[in-house]
Order: C-alpha cells, then sequence, then structure tokens
C-alpha cells in the first residue's frame, strides 16, 4: 500500500533522513521507532509532502506521490495525525470531526460520527465540549477521530502515546487494535516499545535518520541488543 524507497529529507541546510526505506502492506501497523531525534516524525512528514525539500521515492498504491502537495496526498485517502495535534481549540468535538469530513473512499473504512463515538467513548461523553477545554489525551483522541473522519485508507500516526496518561495510553492500544480489525493500516511513529508491542506488525527502527532495524515487532522484542543500542534511553 506505502512503499518508500531511499528517503532523503531536509531541514534548511540540515540532511535529516538518510535513505529511509520501507512498506506498510494492506491492513497491517508498522511501527517507526527509534530515541528522540532520529528521524521518526520527520519521516513521516516527508511521506506527506510537507517537506520543501526532499528526495526519494514515495508510491502510494502504486503510485508515485513524491512531488505531490500535502493537500493532494491527503485526498488520495493518506491520513496523518501530528504529534502536536492541532485540533480547533474554539470548536467543539462534534465540529471538529465535521472539518474532517471527506467523501466515502472504495475499499476504505467508512466512519460515521456515531462510530467513532462507539470506538472513542471519551469523546461520546463530550461532543459540545471546546477542544481547548479537554486534556492532551483526549484532544489526541480527537485528533485522530477527526482524521478517520476522512475515510483513508492509511493513517500516519505520530506519538499517539507522548504525554498522555497511562489509562489513556491503553485505550489508544485497544483503539489501533480496532482500527487494524476494520482494515485500515497505519504507520505509527513511536518510542514507547509496550505500546508498539501491543499494537505493531512489523518494526523499522532509526537512529540519526538512518534505517538500523527491520524486522517483525516479534523478533524485535527478542533481540535485547537492538533495544540497547537503538531504543534504550
Amino acid at each position: 500500500m506505502l512503499d518508500v524507497a531511499a528517503l532523503d529529507a531536509w531541514y534548511g541546510k540540515a540532511q535529516i533522513l538518510y535513505g529511509v526505506s520501507l512498506r506498510v502492506d494492506e491492513g497491517e501497523c508498522v511501527a517507526l521507532m527509534g530515541r528522540n531525534g532520529a528521524g521518526k516524525s520527520t519521516t513521516l512528514k516527508t511521506i506527506m509532502g510537507l517537506l520543501a525539500r526532499r528526495r526519494g521515492h514515495v508510491a502510494w498504491r502504486g503510485r508515485d506521490i513524491s512531488a505531490l502537495a500535502p493537500y493532494r496526498i491527503a485526498r488520495l485517502g493518506l491520513g496523518w495525525v501530528p504529534e502536536d495535534r492541532r485540533i480547533f481549540t474554539d470548536l467543539t468535538v462534534r465540529e471538529n470531526l465535521s472539518v474532517g469530513r471527506q467523501p466515502r473512499r472504495a475499499g476504505a473504512p467508512f466512519w460515521t460520527e456515531a462510530q467513532l463515538y462507539a470506538l472513542f467513548p471519551n469523546l461520546a461523553a463530550m461532543p459540545d465540549r471546546l477542544g481547548g477545554r479537554m486534556s492532551g489525551g483526549e484532544q489526541q483522541m480527537l485528533t485522530i477521530a477527526r482524521t478517520l473522519m476522512g475515510n483513508p485508507h492509511l493513517i500516519l500516526l505520530d506519538e499517539p502515546s507522548e504525554g498522555v496518561a497511562p489509562v489513556i495510553v491503553e485505550q489508544m492500544a485497544q483503539m489501533i487494535v480496532a482500527l487494524k480489525r476494520e482494515g485500515l493500516s497505519i504507520l505509527l511513529s513511536e518510542q514507547n516499545l509496550h505500546f508498539a508491542e501491543l499494537v505493531a506488525d512489523r518494526a523499522v527502527v532509526l537512529e540519526k535518520g538512518q534505517v538500523r532495524y527491520a524486522g517483525t515487532m516479534q523478533e524485535l522484542m527478542g533481540d535485547e541488543t537492538v533495544q540497547r543500542t537503538y531504543l534504550s534511553v
């Protein structure tokens, strides 16, 4: 579904990514892992076309999207959930969801407001609450739900467990497993190894903008050397 090859990216004159390659198949969750500054978020932003200076090949369902503008990539059914959430703080939960609505896509899960409230019970209890009056975990849920309103085939999910309460982290894990059951594909940027183990099928580990390891999540959990070298703090 998503095939990334030899991806380089820069912020100004500083090169951040060096030849990153990965793939996400239909209905699977791939965890993009690494320490702070490894290049995880930059990889997601580059896939979405958000970095002006980039090089490499990004194929979406067999189509080259390497040079497309972000809004065109989104219209093809690729959703992005940024780490900093970017909800509309002066809109209610219901209004935030409405903003994200896109048409039904052939072969992709179709989401209604009612279905999302079933997936996120916390949001169901506060449809008229302003985004600015929600907790960090609640805002994270709203950001994901708003992205799902676009009926994507795949979502790029950036650090969903970062800075939220442990109970919300567990709910996030259950949510991702439920999304996989619906047929959604997920590329997940994550530092929390336990969280990734709960949801991911495969893992790609970055260090200093380069892929250092790629394999199944089960293989990564059994490789203490890789964990100690690239993931431990």
